[in-house]
């Protein structure tokens, strides 16, 4: 009788504090898939501001960012956590193609280095996420070596993993082949420019979270 009372308290003090936890959510993915402009929503949706600056010159985010106690709420489900903003992750960076976008030779030398830095930094990273969302462009192929070598590393650390197919606000956004690339995971279709299927996007959220 005592065993079974302390293993009835045991669990339920278990589900108490699991239901409390507070967790790590990382956005990943490659630059300009749209991870800043995602963290951007969320922070609106449940702080009323902005976590940071989005550009359409690739790497703006090159330093960790990180916004912390986010509750979002669906119904009687609540979920705590810490949301980092991670440096878009590539395995080539050339400050030529900063020059090519306009910018001064010096200026694109300085975001070159501090890009390279950035996607170390974001690696690194990895090993302190309970739960990270890959943010991918759904207008462009999933199947890159970015995209493989960010799951590659998440399926090793074994880290709950959502997809968010983003951008689906435009025409070239095709859905099923991000989910035909990664069918281990959920994907959550959304346009986060637009606050599109968000609200799916929370509930997937939960499933893979909470």
């Amino acid at each position: 009788m005592i065993t079974k009372l302390t293993k009835m308290f045991s669990n339920f003090f278990k589900d108490l504090f699991h239901s409390k936890k507070h967790v790590k959510l990382g956005l990943y993915g490659p630059p300009n898939g749209g991870k800043t402009t995602l963290a951007n929503r969320i922070c609106k949706d449940w702080l009323g501001e902005e976590m940071g600056k989005v550009s359409h010159i690739e790497h703006e985010t090159r330093e960790i960012q990180v916004k912390e106690q986010i509750n979002i709420k669906s119904g009687k489900k609540e979920l705590s956590f810490s949301l980092v903003d991670t440096p878009g992750i590539a395995t080539k960076i050339d400050y030529e193609d900063f020059v090519k976008k306009g910018l001064k030779a010096a200026e694109a030398k300085k975001r070159a280095k501090e890009a390279t830095k950035g996607v170390i930094d974001a690696i690194r990273w990895l090993d302190d996420m309970d739960c990270v969302i890959v943010v991918l462009d759904a207008t462009k192929d999933p199947y890159s070596q970015v995209n493989i070598t960010i799951i590659g590393n998440l399926a090793a650390r074994s880290i709950p993993v959502l997809i968010a197919a983003n951008k689906m606000d435009l025409r070239k956004a095709d859905k099923d082949k991000v989910a035909a690339a990664f069918p281990q995971y959920p994907v959550a279709c959304i346009s986060a420019k637009k606050g599109t299927n968000m609200e799916e996007f929370y509930e997937s959220l939960f499933k893979v979270a909470a």
